[in-house]
């Protein structure tokens, strides 16, 4: 048995109400390692090609690292996926807290949920013990209490939570999975996914420290980064979390504003974190072994917006996809819309971002109230968010256009409505502005998910020498302007992708500032495994080749790997005001990375590269599907 993992995973058919244990040989856990590589191999076997997400022949994928419930800063991650109801394409989703590391102490490395049950059912884990219940009295409940009601069911308030609301039971497609009420799988729409198999939550217990090679070695890591974490990168998340960049995108001109037409807005003081810690935040929390303490835990007493701190608080994507993308400078109306995704498990990005191209649409008089039931949909209207927000969740009036996501909603508007989103493959961008940084837009450009930032770069963070010292033992030798877009910059964004690709792999938050080698040791020490940086290295093209064959295989192409029009508009006002690169540019850039990394005109990984991967057996099956 392979060390870091159990070597075992679960396979629970709905359909049939059946669950199975099925081996993981070591051979197999080494290639993949965990995360998309799991993921995507899954998928890649046993998904038939062209089939509707929301069908029982989808699966859906709770998948770990071999680092996942060591007691290590960061390695409380875990990975659901599946084939995307949101963009048709792989779906992998990231979470941290507590669920996946319980899931690894309760003895598995993943779990497998095909075909879809005739009635809602949760599937209830404790170690070996493993079944399937009714979860009728579960069905349209907020996460809270449908949380508190497992817990009260199986006498354990330890038991950890993965469940959908209101929002994946009405199988919107912005829809995300939520757990402990207030940590979020938010992209790419799992919670829909979830729920057309009629699977309510997945609630686990365990207690067993996962099987590790080298314990000393993880208590040095682990102490090393207890001792050290505030002098690292990691030390800014511990004094003003995610929030620190409401300020820093303001100042540098690309704080998305008004569904990102303008770089600057006029509140940010007034959502900012400063602002935030000093008026509705009660206390600091924080995920699995971790000392950092970024999260937000907020509460307010007001009747209009009240605010429980069992749903935690708003990040930095939330606070600004709710706030000045929408042109709402209100912390309390934030935090409340905040609460109600949680409450009713819906991606604050994806709900934000869908309701912002809504007021543009409104704005410019593509719809009016007569469609969307009397609600004035205009900028800054924070009674007008909340509203929308239950109606997307429970598929009601204007809204059950919106949880469609804004790609669908504008081909249904049609005539310019298109032009006003801001997405990339049906999934919308988080609160990163390209046109400040032009690297990122390239990541998320061809990444397999859509327009998702956890898959790319902030290139203002590698323009100096330190900036990049973590990154020259994986290639990188030079830093870069924020503003290059050359083929240097294809090939630094590649090494930078390709290391977030590890966190991902190994269970690891990328908010954690381990070096490549540090990484490298605590996978060693998990596995022991004689392994090194390039071997991880390769483990995450591999995962990542294998996402973009999935998408080949679904018929995506180099037109799926383009900027949405308004991000090669310039901005018009603030640092970067008149500056932006051209559409030729970009491609030019795309084009580049294309070879760097072994793939096709359209995208898609070569034979040659796929052999050289190990992954020969997916080039037959894209050649097979020819």
């Amino acid at each position: 048995m392979s060390h870091g993992h159990w070597g075992k995973m679960l396979r629970v058919n709905l359909t049939e109400g059946s669950i199975k244990v099925e081996e993981l040989s070591d051979e197999w856990l080494r290639m993949y390692v965990g995360g998309w590589g799991f993921i995507g191999y899954y998928l890649l076997k046993e998904v038939p090609a062209g089939i509707d997400p929301l069908s029982p022949e989808n699966l859906l994928i709770y998948a770990t690292g071999p680092v996942t419930a060591q007691p290590l800063a960061g390695g409380g991650r875990h990975m659901i996926g599946g084939k995307s109801p949101l963009t048709g394409g792989f779906a992998g989703s990231e979470a941290g807290g507590f669920f996946g590391a319980e899931l690894k102490r309760a003895g598995w490395d993943m779990i497998i949920f095909e075909g879809a049950a005739p009635s809602p059912v949760y599937l209830y884990i404790n170690e070996d013990h493993v079944e399937l219940l009714p979860a009728e009295d579960l069905w349209g409940l907020e996460t809270a209490d449908a949380e508190q009601k497992i817990r009260e069911a199986h006498g354990d308030r330890f038991v950890r939570v993965s469940q959908i609301g209101a929002a994946g039971e009405n199988q919107a497609r912005i829809a995300n999975v939520i757990h402990d009420s207030n940590r979020a799988a938010g992209r790419t729409g799992m919670g829909a996914l979830m729920g057309s198999k009629k699977l309510r939550a997945v609630a686990v217990r365990g207690t067993q420290r996962p099987p590790t090679a080298d314990e000393q070695k993880i208590s040095e890591l682990g102490r090393w980064f207890r001792d050290n974490y505030k002098e690292t990168g990691s030390g800014v998340f511990s004094t003003l979390g995610t929030n620190r960049m409401v300020r820093v995108n303001n100042e540098a001109g690309g704080l998305p504003t008004r569904n990102f037409q303008e770089g600057v807005f006029e509140g940010y003081d007034k959502i900012d974190a400063e602002t935030l810690l000093d008026t509705i935040t009660i206390k600091r929390d924080t995920c699995f072994g971790c000392p950092v303490r970024c999260k937000w835990v907020v509460q307010v007493e007001d009747e209009e917006y009240p605010v429980d701190p069992k749903y935690g608080g708003p990040e930095y994507e939330t606070t600004a996809s709710m706030g000045c993308l929408l042109g709402i400078d209100d912390l309390r109306v934030i935090a409340y819309a905040n609460q109600l995704c949680n409450a009713y498990g819906l991606d604050t990005i994806g709900a934000g971002m869908t309701i912002a191209w809504a007021m543009e649409c409104f704005e410019k008089g593509l719809i009016s109230s007569d469609d969307t039931g009397g609600l004035e949909l205009t900028f800054g209207n924070g009674d007008a968010l909340i509203a929308m927000i239950k109606q997307i969740a429970h598929r009601e009036g204007f809204g059950d256009l919106l949880a469609e996501g804004s790609k669908r909603a504008a081909l249904a508007i049609g005539n310019d409505a298109i032009d006003y989103t801001v997405q990339i493959k049906g999934q919308d961008l988080a609160m990163h502005d390209p046109r400040v940084k032009y690297g990122h837009g390239l990541g998320i450009a061809v990444s397999p998910t859509g327009a998702d930032h956890m898959h790319s770069a902030h290139d203002s963070a590698y323009q100096t020498e330190g900036g990049i010292a973590d990154l020259r033992s994986v290639g990188v030798v030079k830093p870069l302007p924020w503003d290059d877009l050359s083929a240097d910059k294809a090939a630094m964004m590649r090494q930078v992708m390709m290391r977030r690709v590890i966190y991902n792999l190994t269970g690891v938050c990328m908010f954690h500032a381990w070096t490549p080698q540090q990484e490298t040791d605590m996978v060693a020490a998990a596995t022991g495994w004689d392994t090194s940086v390039m071997e991880l290295w390769l483990a995450a093209e591999r995962a990542y080749d294998m996402a973009r064959a999935f998408n080949a295989r679904e018929g995506f192409g180099a037109d799926d790997d383009l900027l949405p029009k308004r991000l090669f508009e310039p901005l018009s006002e603030g640092a970067v005001a008149g500056k932006v690169y051209t559409r030729e540019q970009f491609i030019a850039a795309r084009d580049a990375f294309y070879g760097m990394m072994g793939w096709d005109e359209n995208g898609a990984p070569t034979r040659a590269k796929l052999e050289n991967l190990g992954l020969g057996w997916v080039a037959d099956l894209l050649e097979s599907d020819d």
